[in-house]
Order: C-alpha cells, then structure tokens, then sequence
C-alpha cells in the first residue's frame, strides 16, 4: 500500500515530462494549466528532456521547479539513465508526459517505481500529419502498456488513440483546452499595435494575423501565399490588407521570400515571438491558422475569446472549434487558393465578419473556460492517485482502479 501522501513536502508531487519549454500551444497548455490548478492539493515539477527558455517565465506560482536533461539529437541512452536518477530522488507519485517525443519516459517511470503515469496527446508533427507512420505507431503501442491513463486533446486524437493505438475506453478522457479570458477578450475603441512600424496600420486597415512557431507542421509559408493571392483578387483594396505574423522558426525565411515575390513586404510585419499575443490579437480583424496537422489550438480559441472570426485548415481538432459560417471558415491544408478566398469573403463583408466574432466569443464563454479545463485535470490526478491508495479529498472513482 502506497503512502497516504507524497514521501517529501507532504503534498503529491506531479512531474510533468515536455520536450522543451518554450514558446508554443502546448507548453502554453500546460503552463495555464499549473497556474490554475489549486495550491493545496498537489505540488508540481516540469522535466525538459531538451531545455527551457525565458517561456519559463509565465508560471507564476512559486512553488514549481524546472529540470533540464539537455537530451542530444536522437536516442540517448544516457538521458534515460539521468531520467530514472531525477524520479528516483524526487519520487513523484504522477509522471505526465506530453506527446511522443516525452512518451518514452513513460517506460523509464515504470522502472523508477513512479505508482501513477499519464500521457497526453496535444497533436502531431510534420512529418507525421496523419498519425499513420509505421515507426511512432509501433512505438506508441510498445509504451502502451506503461501507461495509466492517456488525455487527448481532441475527439480527433482520441479517436486515433482508441482504434489505431488500442487504448481502451476506461483509460481514455478528452479534455479540451481552457481559455484565459481574464487576459483574452475582445478589444475596446481603440486598436494597440505595440512595436509595429511607423505608420504601419490606419484606421481603415484590414489587419489579417496568426501567432505560432514558424516551423514546417504550421504551414506559414501557405498563409505567406494566401495573402499575396488576396491582394491580387482585391486591387482595390490591397493598399488597405495587413498581415501581422507573431511567432518564429525555421520557416521565416521562406515567408519572407513568399512575402517579397508577391510584393507585400512592407504590408507585413513579423515581430518574431512575443510576449503581449492578448494585445496583438485585439487588434486583427481575421484570425487565420494554416497549420498541416493540429490538436486543439490554443490561439483559434484565444482569438476566438478575442471577439475575431477564424480561418483555419480542416484538419486534425479544428473543425472542433472553428463553425464553417457561424464563426469562422475551414478549408483545405496546403491550399493557398482556398485560403485565399475564405479571406476575400471576409474582407468584403465586415458585418459578417463583425457577427462571427460575436458568436466566436459567445462559444467561449459558454464551452472553453479555463476554469472546466483545470477542473477536468484535477479531477483526473485526484482520481487515479485514490485508486492507488492515496488519501485523497473527494469520493473514491471504483471506474479507475481496476485499470491500474
């Protein structure tokens, strides 16, 4: 029988396992995730198999600590060995990995005694868009049977997790991203575009933007296109269009030369990664997420909770979020034509464009918060550490046991 509490601090230590804490959806996830979730009832650590940035910054609650294994590219055995060293002395009663490049710790937490382990899918990558590679789903499949529990972020993923990865229902919960909506809400009178250049918007501007890592999944280069072929379909509009790309990557380059061919360079501003995305956001008209493959996006719901329409591919949870008519538009991956004229849609008709921001916000509000997101996780940690024998508050889920 387990302790009725974690051996050190008192209280369950959880250790959630990311590839790197940065800048991204995910990370961003989580961090909204330990910044809400209430002191008392569990402490927290984050596990870096790679590194961490200044993103470190936005947890707020002082008491979670942040370790790097500095993994180098491919396998390492050795990072598996400073993985197992790291538990066996913090000894957490949960691992919470993210997504397959932490999966494999799920193994090493087994051997490190670790009672409860949970991973999560957030969405997958570029070279993986469809979650069909034979590789990672053999790997998925040999690290399922290490695993507790799995939460996915989307009916998308938890549908690939339960027919192609074999999970079974009992251990399977989809939880949904929450929004902050204390920090995103829709703008005032006035638009605020701290930093941009001189001179760079005017009242009758038409500000068309998106916030993500600049990497190949995110397809930046096809948003690059679609706004030089909007400008081509709408002469006369075209010294009124603004593109405003927040985020970096490998990918910036190849926007920059997209942006260039088409004429459009000083009608685009890319800021690189910021730390003001509420206020950015406020001030677009149209919302647009290019991505090849997703989970749930956390920036379609915070533009969402920003009263802005969104354009966004139809792939992985996006057509989750995004109402084809009602509160944005969805079309094809990789289709800048398509792209292109879902945005002329848009640029042509502000009233509709003005009325599925408001339905956008109205959705938030009613199904997004953050406050049912943190709940659901709680829940869940409370749940599977009382079918483990901890002395946890609230009523024992019998549902859970068996599974462990």
């Amino acid at each position: 029988m387990p302790p009725s509490t974690s051996p050190v601090g008192g209280l369950p230590l959880i250790a959630h396992v990311l590839y790197r804490l940065d800048y991204g959806g995910l990370e961003n996830g989580v961090v909204n995730l330990l910044n809400n979730l209430p002191y008392g009832d569990f402490r927290h650590t984050i596990i870096c198999l790679v590194d961490y940035t200044e993103f470190r910054s936005r947890i707020v609650r002082p008491d979670v600590t942040v370790h790097a294994l500095h993994k180098p590219p491919g396998h390492s055995l050795a990072t598996h060995v400073r993985m197992y060293r790291l538990l066996r002395e913090l000894r957490p009663s949960i691992v919470h990995s993210r997504n397959l490049a932490a999966l494999e710790c799920q193994a090493v937490a087994a051997l490190a005694g670790v009672p409860v382990r949970i991973h999560s899918e957030h969405g997958r990558d570029a070279d993986d868009v469809d979650g069909t590679n034979w590789k990672y789903l053999t790997v998925r499949r040999a690290i399922r049977p290490f695993v507790h529990h799995y939460i996915a972020l989307s009916k998308d993923l938890e549908n690939y997790l339960r027919d192609r990865i074999g999970v079974s229902e009992a251990r399977l919960s989809q939880i949904y991203n929450g929004v902050d909506t204390t920090r995103f809400r829709p703008a005032g009178s006035v638009r605020e575009l701290p930093g941009a250049p001189e001179g760079f918007v005017s009242d009758d501007s038409i500000l068309i933007g998106t916030v993500g890592r600049m990497d190949a999944v995110k397809d930046p280069v096809n948003l690059a296109d679609a706004f030089g072929r909007l400008a081509q379909m709408i002469p006369e509009a075209r010294s009124r269009l603004r593109l405003i790309m927040v985020g970096d990557g490998a990918e910036r380059p190849a926007v920059e030369a997209c942006l260039a061919r088409h004429g459009l360079s000083g009608q685009a501003w890319l800021p690189g990664a910021r730390d003001d995305v509420p206020t950015l956001l406020r001030a677009l008209d149209v919302f647009v997420l290019p991505s090849l493959s997703e989970g749930i996006s956390n920036t379609i719901l915070e533009a969402m909770a920003c009263g802005i329409p969104v354009v966004a591919t139809a792939v992985g949870g996006n057509p989750e979020l995004v109402a084809e008519g009602e509160t944005g538009a969805l079309v094809p991956r990789a289709d800048s034509a398509a792209m292109a004229c879902a945005l002329l849609d848009y640029v042509r008709q502000p009233a509709v464009r003005k009325a599925h921001g408001r339905r956008a916000l109205q959705v938030i509000q009613a199904q997004f918060g953050l406050p049912v997101m943190v709940s659901r996780y709680a829940r869940i940690y409370h749940d599977l550490l009382r079918a483990r024998g901890y002395d946890m508050p609230g009523t024992p889920a019998a549902d859970i046991s068996a599974d462990l």
